[in-house]
């Protein structure tokens, strides 16, 4: 034995290995070159050879894809900034309606994917109709806030987020698998993004106080042509991160996910007792009416959220009956909610107003007791987690669907 190299004499000691590694890996991995140098043949020191540098292989094997996406994303980043801006310059005119900016944004989240995973003829023009065709009904409105018009301005933006989905999802539009992937990838999106804007933040106060220092006051030149042009670059930005399997985001998620839940209920539970001692009544409060729905919508987010960030144990956990007491009080709001809704309805009559806001209770409705009944399931040991996912991931076309009839008909019936 070759007492000089702590690898070669204990290469019969795979406990002594494993605590010489995790003590020192750095020490050990110098260690471990002339060992390997002159024990090539061994095959316990060809199982640390694969497991100390498979990472660098892959990365290494993967360099002139990893080059070509980061290419991709700076061009479509860089394009993204300047067509916000663009964009900007004609809303701040009056020119078209504020609504425009998503564009500068979701259109080319939505090339990103594609010229990551080319799908189909099929998907494609169904990409490139939707955009076009939304982009040319919204400004063909007049730039004016009347109700139908405002509730294209909330849903338009759901359902370009449904046809990115369907740019994410490529060939596999159909799989529930995939468009779990897609919910996932939004929520690592949205932390991450957040955490970069935060930074951003930062950047934006402590340069307007180093040129105020100066006596130069750069704020709106600074918004106007620096957050803009970076707020919508750091969303490709993001996607990119993300698509490449950045570990942040994806730690932290499922984190979240179990704090952001139990938090949740509490506040629901104290906000309705609140609402019954207080006396508010959704009936005749159209106010109040809409922040319930808001409340509503608010729970459906962080259940879904939970339920994407779940995974596929079969085990049952705290977070699971946490979801379903989420679930259960989600249905008792919607159900008020939808009563108070007909009653309006009944009352004071047909506007496009109460006719969204139906429509969309009775989705979120029918949504949230086919995810109860698959949780119930669960429960009970006769399906598995996934059956729950695909209870969520298969009403994702059916919420595009209801956003596209709002924002396509609802300027046309009501003028």
């Amino acid at each position: 034995m070759n007492s000089n190299n702590p690898i070669i004499d204990n290469i019969a000691n795979p406990h002594e290995l494993e605590r010489m590694y995790r003590e020192e890996p750095d020490a050990f991995k110098k260690s471990f070159t002339y060992a390997w140098e002159q024990n090539s043949n061994s095959p316990v020191l060809g199982v640390w050879y694969q497991r100390l540098y498979f990472q660098d292989k892959i990365r290494t094997e993967k360099a002139p894809l990893l080059q070509k996406d980061f290419i991709t994303m700076g061009i479509l980043a860089i394009l993204a900034g300047i067509t916000t801006r663009i964009l900007f310059h004609y809303v701040d005119d009056n020119t078209i309606a504020p609504i425009n900016i998503v564009f500068g944004i979701l259109l080319f989240m939505a090339i990103y994917f594609v010229t990551n995973h080319v799908p189909n003829k099929k998907v494609l023009y169904t990409l490139a109709s939707s955009f076009l065709i939304s982009g040319i009904f919204l400004n063909l409105l007049p730039v004016e806030l009347t109700d139908s018009i405002i509730l294209v301005y909330i849903h338009l933006p759901i359902f370009l987020w449904v046809v990115v989905g369907l740019a994410f999802t490529g060939n596999e539009h159909g799989r529930g698998s995939t468009r779990l992937a897609y919910l996932k990838f939004n929520g690592e999106f949205a932390i991450l993004y957040a955490c970069m804007a935060i930074s951003g933040m930062l950047l934006t106060g402590l340069t307007m106080q180093l040129f105020k220092f100066v006596g130069m006051d750069i704020s709106e030149f600074y918004f106007e042509n620096v957050v803009i042009f970076g707020a919508a670059a750091l969303a490709l930005v993001a996607v990119y991160l993300v698509s490449r399997n950045l570990k942040l985001a994806k730690n932290i998620a499922p984190y979240i996910a179990k704090i952001f839940s139990p938090l949740v209920l509490v506040t629901l539970l104290v906000y309705l007792i609140t609402v019954m001692v207080v006396g508010k009544n959704p009936f005749l409060d159209r106010d109040f009416l809409l922040s319930f729905n808001g409340v509503l919508l608010a729970v459906l987010a962080v259940t879904i959220f939970s339920i994407t960030e779940s995974g596929k144990d079969e085990k049952k956990t705290i977070s699971d009956y946490m979801n379903v007491a989420l679930i259960i009080l989600a249905l008792i709001i919607d159900s008020v909610a939808l009563s108070a809704i007909v009653f309006r309805l009944s009352s004071y009559g047909i506007s496009p107003n109460r006719l969204a806001v139906l429509g969309v209770n009775i989705l979120i409705w029918a949504n949230l007791v086919v995810i109860m009944l698959s949780y119930l399931r669960f429960l009970q040991n006769k399906t598995g987690p996934l059956a729950i996912q695909d209870a969520v991931t298969k009403y994702l076309p059916v919420y595009g669907l209801w956003a596209a009839f709002v924002t396509f008909t609802f300027p046309l019936f009501f003028n």
